[in-house]
């Protein structure tokens, strides 16, 4: 194995992780200095910086030749899966997690729509500029939305974000320097580790003779959501659980409109759209787009037992990739125990909570 490939890709992955605290930072704070609202920065300048390393990493993959659009694609749809599956199971498991209302009504129904939007757009085996101008647009429409939606929050919700998030004392000459620095050095990093991240992901791919498209979904996926992964764990901990759930939904929407819209615009001939993703992993996205709303809506609590499900779901969706990757005897056996037997049973569990929580929501509302 070559050890440069492997310096090459820790050394961006740090780069991506330590730019995106910057530039959040950064830009938290300056964005507060000029009068925007915690809750805005969190709902707009925090989760734009999260999804950050993902931009880098699609754009520039998108840029780096053969390959670059099955890892750019790859990135978008394993990250959104991880932040659902990896991130909320996690989570979930470290303490049960609060649901906003507003997430139920508003954002993951948009999150699923915008899911099945991508979908129909991949059809064709291309995500177009007119696709990632369509898809950029949603992205200015949301933000909009949600600093209309901000000025409704309570004063804990807002404070809420305010310490999460370290922002909210005055702020000198001297504050107003380091956070312009913060925010360019954390932009210079973000560039830098993208390159040599997409570099040595691409390497690795050919090293080990599987595609580009399952170490995007995989290895950079994971990589590029580790500032999710860092945000809502402490979140979490800290008794914070609503922004764990909302750092992660956001960032999904974040993902496919923004990310996915500027990587369709830059790329000369748009991101080509991989069969095996079209077929398997977008589908996959979907799925667990839609398994949030039952879920979220039982007690509009995502219990310990629910999170230790997604994580299960994680590591088989994970290793049905690696199976198929490697074309191992075992693939067909595995495959025809999750669609005949564990997928249909999780359906149906699901299906069943939902429907005795909305039955229990309706007694209260008619006693």
């Amino acid at each position: 194995m070559d050890v440069m490939t492997i310096i090459l890709f820790v050394a961006g992955l740090a780069l991506l992780i330590i730019g995106a605290e910057g530039l959040v930072r950064g830009a938290s704070r300056t964005a507060l200095g000029l009068g925007i609202s915690p809750l805005v920065v969190g709902l707009t300048v925090v989760a734009f910086g999260t999804s950050a390393p993902e931009l880098a990493v699609s754009i520039q993959s998108t840029l780096a030749g053969p390959g670059g659009a099955d890892v750019a694609l790859g990135n978008v749809v394993g990250s959104n899966i991880a932040n659902v599956l990896l991130i909320l199971g996690i989570s979930a498991a470290i303490t049960p997690l609060v649901v906003q209302q507003q997430l139920i009504r508003l954002d993951v129904p948009l999150m699923i729509g915008v899911s099945i939007m991508v979908f129909i757009m991949a059809m064709d085996g291309v995500i177009s500029r007119i696709d990632g101008l369509i898809l950029f647009s949603g992205i200015v429409i949301y933000t909009v939305f949600a600093i209309r939606q901000s000025r409704r929050e309570t004063a804990e919700i807002q404070q809420e974000y305010r310490e999460e998030f370290d922002v909210g004392r005055p702020q000198s000459i001297v504050d107003w320097l380091k956070n312009i620095g913060l925010i360019v050095g954390g932009l210079a990093l973000l560039v830098l580790g993208a390159g040599w991240l997409v570099d040595g992901a691409i390497s690795f791919a050919r090293m080990f003779g599987v595609s580009e498209l399952v170490i995007g979904l995989t290895i950079v996926a994971v990589g590029t959501s580790l500032p999710e992964i860092a945000t809502s764990i402490i979140a979490a901990l800290r008794g914070e659980r609503d922004i764990a759930v909302g750092n992660v939904v956001g960032s999904n929407i974040f993902n496919l409109l923004s990310v996915l819209g500027l990587t369709g615009i830059v790329a000369p001939a748009g991101v080509n759209v991989a069969s095996a993703a079209l077929n398997f992993d977008i589908p996959v996205m979907i799925a667990v787009a839609v398994a949030c709303l039952p879920i979220f809506f039982t007690g509009r609590l995502i219990a310990r037992w629910e999170g230790w499900l997604f994580l299960g779901y994680y590591i088989a969706y994970t290793l049905y990739l690696i199976l198929a990757a490697s074309q191992h005897t075992f693939l067909p056996a595995f495959s025809s125990v999750m669609v005949l037997f564990v997928l249909p049973l999780t359906a149906l569990t699901l299906l069943f909570m939902a429907w005795r929580a909305f039955r229990t929501e309706r007694r209260i509302i008619t006693s």
